[in-house]
């Protein structure tokens, strides 16, 4: 079988990952000279912790599998087992992270609640004020500004890859041929389109102008060494309100007695932090949903994010040395983890994982792989 997957991003790179793995010819063709969108504009995070219960954390948790697997082939990915914590204050925050470890689903994603000592026995680096703290042992890392790279270069050792980056696929010919921007046709037995934020031209020709996948505008900024060892991720209080794990009387119950922040609030956000392999910090972030997105990044949430983690860390920040807005799409059905469909005969659209791309990719993948009878 010979597959062509449009997108180099992480949902396009696994599912060219999955073809080749399955002994298929695969061209991979990519509109830049390497994927430039949310797929690097991410903390990296394979992120298990707050996933909805059913489908997407059996998604979530058989990604997390994969990932561990392909990682230990690739070192390049950089992944660590490195599991999340999520500090709580006040009796309100702790009732949630009590409901979480209640919940049936609770150990498949290595819950449990930590006392302030036995927390800073897993993450020193927290010497902040706090009541408890949630762990996530399934939690885990990579590093997304090299993840594509290195996948790449495993695959480009196969005689049965061929990478074609700097042409935009403008059209869909016949089935399962599609023509690129230099006027080459590239033909194949089946078209994947994994074209991630990109929702105009030909994918709204193909799929129509009611596609159920939105956009979403997030800021994040990235720092200078910590100095120290930050052994998990870490999350605050906010990401309760936003992962669908933690939906219980208990939210309610917060989300009623204790208001967010007003920036974060007015960001409709959260703090994740992932420690980079140069020791940087990656935090983020904010959500932007209403369209048109703006053009420019807004220092308010980057001061509420420093002021959480100044909190958390009890020291102050290193020198922030980048920020960045990114876009990923996300699908409006938030019951499905991808939207996937046949938009030509042999022509699929994988799109809309929203913030779960980077967990979910590799068992996306495979989801299509093995529905397109791979």
């Amino acid at each position: 079988m010979r597959v062509i997957v449009v997108g180099a991003g992480v949902v396009g790179t696994m599912h060219a990952w999955q073809a080749v793995e399955r002994g298929h010819e695969v061209v991979q063709i990519e509109r830049e000279a390497e994927a430039r969108g949310a797929s690097l504009r991410n903390f990296g995070q394979i992120w298990v912790s707050g996933r909805a219960g059913g489908e997407e954390l059996r998604t979530a948790l058989r990604a997390r599998e994969m990932w561990e697997e392909i990682g230990a082939r690739v070192p390049g990915l950089g992944f660590r087992p490195n599991g999340s914590l999520t500090p709580v204050r006040g009796a309100l925050e702790l009732a949630v992270a009590e409901a979480a470890v209640a919940r049936e689903d609770a150990a498949a994603r290595g819950h449990k609640l930590l006392t302030p000592d036995e927390a800073r026995a897993v993450n020193p680096a927290l010497r902040g004020d706090f009541t408890a703290a949630l762990y996530c042992e399934r939690d885990a890392a990579v590093e997304p500004r090299t993840a594509q790279l290195a996948l790449r270069e495993e695959l480009l050792k196969s005689p049965n890859y061929t990478f074609r980056p700097g042409r935009e696929v403008r059209e869909v010919i016949g089935g399962s041929a599609v023509r690129d921007d230099h006027g080459d046709v590239h033909s194949g037995d089946v078209v994947v389109l994994c074209t991630g934020a990109w929702l105009g031209g030909l994918v709204r020709e193909l799929a129509g102008p009611d596609l159920p996948v939105r956009r979403v505008r997030l800021q994040m900024m990235q720092t200078a060494p910590l100095g120290e060892p930050l052994t998990t991720s870490v999350a605050d209080s906010d990401s309760f309100r936003y992962y669908p794990a933690y939906a219980s009387a208990a939210l309610d119950a917060l989300n009623a007695g204790q208001a967010q922040a007003e920036t974060a609030a007015a960001h409709k956000m959260q703090l994740l932090m992932v420690q980079r392999a140069d020791g940087g910090l990656t935090i983020g972030d904010t959500h932007e949903y209403e369209h048109p997105f703006a053009f420019d990044t807004l220092e308010d949430p980057y001061d509420h994010l420093t002021e959480v983690v100044e909190s958390l860390l009890g020291r102050p920040l290193p020198k922030i040395r980048r920020r960045w807005a990114g876009v990923y799409a996300q699908c409006t059905d938030t019951s499905r983890v991808v939207h996937r469909q046949q938009v030509r005969d042999g022509v699929w659209l994988v799109t809309g994982p929203g913030g779960r791309g980077m967990t979910c990719s590799p068992a996306i993948a495979e989801t299509t792989a093995n529905e397109l009878g791979w």
